[in-house]
């Protein structure tokens, strides 16, 4: 009887001893950490900080961690988020905004914060066709509440045509182009230069454009662009809710009379939508092209669909407490975009929600909305190869970020994400550094 129990308790041991071996040989072997290390002291040398995660999908196993519950600036990886919770509360369309027909050919109109209406990227004719429909519309802007820009965002980057203002109705992506066509100052939307009679265009084909912070008090002269994209205000900071420039722009397009109407009590939520595009169709350019502003928006519709409301704040809030609740370090989040250097994840948080939206959505329409990145090859290989890498970067000054999937030689899948932050010089030595590592993982597991 104690023999028995001595061999009993052996094979527990051996049971355990084994299953700690099987653990350990979950990981990557040495010879593939072995440069994820050589990064880490590398970034550690520089006084930068580096978090790096992997993760494998199919046994639920960490395959190699570094620092990756610390939180990081994530810059324009927070786009994935944003993306996840579009995926998961826009449905297959945007809701453009929702309406009620009023007696005499009128329209109420409640806009729904879609940064598709009027865009280049996009067609608009549905909805234009829609609206010209009725007499005179009426916007009802008090659903929004946010602000123009985001916390934290760097004020003087104002001109820069990838900080569009935020707000209720965005009209022509919230941005305006000049350019000179004949001596003539010309613009999309045509109103901006028909309604700056005092300014002539500058001599030469060339220009260069700029305006006051809070103004669209234009100022042109002779430059080198062919033309110049940037944003208009779309209306005073003291009243996010204004949109009475909207309502001016959408009146010279449809070529009918547009008001703002305040219903400060008037609930959406049973009124009819109007769709205006498929949602992948945006959210594959905010993914690919990296667009804050459409991110932005993408946030303010989850507000729309969720709470009625446009409320990035309050959003923001309710999903940290129901779908994120359970993310491993509570992150700090505060746009849509990760424009903001408040915005604070670690990269098992975005370990997480890759895993959620492999298993929410799938990896077809993965490789739909990521960026794709084949395997390395030789100069003078051009031999089209399947791409291994479907990924989102990030990047501002001092900050690079990359996280998404992995395939491996064999077909394994991996999810992983790099954030680096506090680093001098340009971001480009830490990325091919990065891009090395993952062909490194490809090629060996």
């Amino acid at each position: 009887m104690m023999r028995f129990r001595s061999s009993a308790i052996s094979f527990r041991a051996l049971a355990w001893l084994a299953g700690c071996l099987w653990l350990v040989s979950c990981g990557l072997p040495q010879r593939v950490q072995r440069p994820a290390k050589t990064l880490g002291r590398e970034a550690a040398a520089r006084q930068a900080q580096l978090g790096i995660c992997v993760y494998d999908p199919q046994t639920r196993r960490y395959l190699y961690r570094y620092q990756d519950d610390h939180l990081f600036v994530p810059a324009s990886n927070t786009k994935i988020l944003t993306s996840y919770l579009a995926m998961k509360y826009l449905g297959d369309s945007l809701t453009a905004f929702r309406y009620q027909p009023l007696p005499g050919g009128d329209l109420l109109l409640i806009p729904g914060g879609d940064p598709s209406l009027l865009h280049p990227d996009f067609s608009s004719d549905r909805i234009l066709e829609f609206l010209r429909g009725y007499r005179q519309i009426y916007l009802v802007p008090d659903l929004f509440s946010g602000n123009r820009y985001g916390p934290g965002w760097s004020w003087d980057d104002y001109l820069d045509d990838y900080m569009a203002e935020n707000n209720a109705l965005p009209l022509y992506g919230n941005l305006v182009r000049f350019r000179v066509s004949r001596g003539r100052l010309v613009s999309s939307p045509a109103w901006f230069a028909r309604n700056l009679p005092e300014q002539k265009a500058p001599a030469g084909e060339g220009l260069s454009a700029w305006r006051p912070l809070g103004s669209n008090a234009f100022r042109f002269q002779a430059g080198q662009a062919d033309s110049v994209l940037l944003p208009f205000n779309t209306g005073p900071f003291s009243d996010p809710r204004d949109l009475s420039l909207q309502a001016t722009l959408l009146a010279d397009t449809l070529g009918r009379p547009v008001a703002q109407l305040h219903l400060d009590r008037y609930g959406a939520g049973d009124l009819p939508a109007f769709h205006s595009q498929p949602t992948d169709s945006l959210l594959k350019i905010t993914l690919h092209r990296s667009d804050n502003f459409f991110a932005e928006q993408s946030l303010y519709m989850v507000s729309f669909a969720r709470l009625g409301c446009l409320d990035q704040e309050r959003i923001i809030d309710t999903l940290l407490g129901t779908d994120l609740r359970d993310l491993p370090q509570p992150p700090r989040w505060v746009d849509g975009s990760g424009l903001s250097r408040y915005n604070l994840f670690s990269p098992q948080d975005f370990v997480s929600i890759l895993d959620r939206i492999r298993r929410e959505f799938g990896m077809t329409r993965v490789h739909t909305l990521f960026s794709a990145y084949g395997p390395w090859s030789p100069p003078g290989n051009s031999s089209p190869q399947p791409p291994i890498v479907y990924a989102k970067t990030g990047s501002m000054s001092g900050v690079y970020a990359f996280s998404g999937y992995l395939y491996t030689h064999r077909g394994r899948l991996l999810l992983f994400s790099f954030l680096l932050n506090n680093f001098q010089g340009p971001a480009t030595g830490w990325a091919a550094r990065i891009h090395a590592l993952l062909q490194k993982w490809h090629d060996q597991l």
